[in-house]
């Protein structure tokens, strides 16, 4: 744990990517199998379950500091992390034991829920007492479920392959899908032979489009590129191997179960047939259903009839990465497409091949972007036509040309602190509109602002509080702030009664006094039009 606590006090501390990427393959060069086994899974963004509520941990820091029950509120309302606060209040003995394993960690964390609570409070005591503060901080973490680490999963993958020699796009597929965390894993990761049999159950990496902040005549002739509507669902990935249909999602969860219309005609698929593409509630006609309806289907593992009807789902499929149990991944799209047309030859139209759009010339392509909210989507997808599947977001071969964002003016209402390294300040804003008289919350939003701003604004924020509940302070209602984001639907989950999707703050506008932001009637009046 003691060399784990370094590894993440590295990362928290440094900006630069070859600092984190050195520090990982040292860490990984260094540390016990079992040990980097779990950092692995830390590090790439999985969390355990949580063994110990919030009011379970603030009742036990109570007592094992010695301070009274307010003052502890008052501590955790100004640090706004239970984790941190703990660390901070709780002080280890003298004879603290000998620096534990992160695995043997991870073992005794799995155990606690299975105790009585009286034995659960004593043993979280002893532990606090047990291990110096770096360690506590990241044990309370791990406690809580709540572990992030400032550290993105291609620099993971860069610092296995540092560590390795392998190339990155060979440990990024190893990663990708379920892995088990043990030492006997991490020794076939970083294998310089792949095992001959190949898990049935492993996507492909995703390849990622960027966002293309150039004109398009700027990327040569336009037949040189494959223009598709930018879809606006869940990024998936359909395996049909050894007569078996599973479903991964971008984020590596499996979704098999929840899309059974997909999967009755993902097993009509040829064996050994890998598809990349979007799921969408479609219901007829020629545009999808809006994000909206999707999600209720999200959620469900088991939809019934009800579900099944208000929201049928398709698979636009547009890559083909597996035909025959063979990758191809490497020819080019030209050809994919060719052999994506040929394994949905015979499937039901629950799958179907994302179409490609006319393409005279750009500014043709141009015209048909201004369509894109009017058909339900959010712009365009350009995709070189000789460009190979990768993994990640390589520049250069696939970009997002996405329609403007819609923009509104709203005041800040509510602030609480962030995560790590700005666990400190006030980076978690809720933004309100106008309704009447009274302020109506309608997004939260966390980018957008530069280091200047958030130190500012964390001033302002401390210096005009109104109340406090826990972490969250609400604020004078004073401060405006453009916000920009990609969609927007009415909801009956909110308040408002509208979402908004993928807010963040474009500005801080200075320059508008509160009363002159924007008014909850326009942003439904936004949502009656997308």
């Amino acid at each position: 744990m003691r060399r784990f606590a370094a590894l993440f006090h590295a990362l928290d501390t440094t900006t630069a990517t070859s600092e984190k990427v050195a520090a990982m393959a040292e860490y990984f060069a260094q540390a016990p199998p079992a040990d980097a086994a779990w950092a692995l899974v830390f590090l790439t963004g999985s969390k355990l379950k949580r063994v110990a509520g919030a009011p379970l941990m603030r009742a036990l820091v109570v007592e094992a500091s010695g301070y009274e029950e307010w003052l502890v509120d008052e501590c955790y309302g100004h640090v706004g992390d239970l984790a941190e606060t703990i660390t901070l209040l709780v002080d280890a003995h003298s004879d603290a034991e000998a620096d534990v394993p992160l695995s043997s960690w991870v073992a005794r964390l799995a155990e606690l829920p299975q105790l009585p609570e009286d034995r659960r409070g004593s043993l979280i005591l002893e532990w606090w007492h047990a291990v110096p503060s770096d360690q506590r901080f990241l044990l309370n973490k791990l406690m809580t479920g709540a572990l992030r680490v400032g550290v993105s999963q291609r620099l993971v993958v860069q610092a296995l392959a540092k560590l390795s020699g392998l190339p990155t796009e060979t440990i990024a597929h190893r990663l990708a899908g379920n892995w088990d965390p043990s030492a006997e894993s991490l020794r076939a990761l970083l294998a310089v032979e792949d095992d001959p049999v190949m898990d049935a159950d492993k996507p492909y990496p995703f390849f990622l489009a960027s966002p293309l902040e150039a004109e398009p005549g700027t990327l040569g002739a336009v037949d040189e590129w494959l223009a598709e509507w930018k879809w606006d669902g869940i990024r998936a990935q359909v395996l049909k191997r050894h007569g078996v249909v599973r479903i991964w999602s971008r984020g590596e969860e499996r979704l098999d179960g929840r899309f059974p219309e997909v999967e009755a005609a993902a097993a009509l698929l040829p064996d050994g047939t890998v598809l990349d593409g979007e799921i969408l509630g479609w219901a007829g006609g020629s545009s999808p259903l809006p994000f909206g309806a999707l999600q209720k289907r999200i959620g469900r593992l088991k939809p019934g009839p009800k579900s099944l009807a208000d929201c049928p789902i398709v698979l636009l499929a547009y890559d083909v990465l597996e035909v025959d149990g063979a990758d191809v991944r490497t020819a080019p799209l030209v050809e994919r497409r060719a052999m994506l047309d040929r394994v949905l030859a015979r499937v039901p139209a629950a799958i179907r091949r994302s179409p490609a759009l006319p393409a005279e010339s750009w500014d043709a392509l141009s015209a048909l972007r201004t369509q894109s909210r009017e058909r339900g989507v959010e712009g365009l997808i350009l995709k070189r036509m000789s460009s190979p599947y990768q993994v990640g977001r390589r520049r250069g071969d696939w970009w997002k040309w996405k329609v403007d964002p819609y923009t509104i003016d709203a005041v800040l209402v509510y602030s609480q602190p962030g995560s790590g390294r700005r666990s400190n300040l006030f980076t978690d804003h809720t933004f309100a509109l106008w309704d009447e008289d009274r302020l109506v919350p309608v997004a939260k939003a966390y980018s957008g602002l530069t280091d200047a701003e958030i130190a500012k604004l964390d001033r302002w924020i401390r210096a005009n509080t109104l109340e406090r509940f826990g972490p969250v302070r609400s604020v004078k209602p004073e401060q405006v702030f453009e916000l920009a984001f990609e969609a927007i639907n009415r909801s009956t989950r909110h308040k408002s009664g509208v979402a908004v999707r993928f807010p963040r703050i474009v500005r801080w506008r200075g320059d508008k006094p509160a009363p002159e932001a924007d008014r909850l009637e326009t942003l439904r009046g936004l949502a009656g039009g997308g």
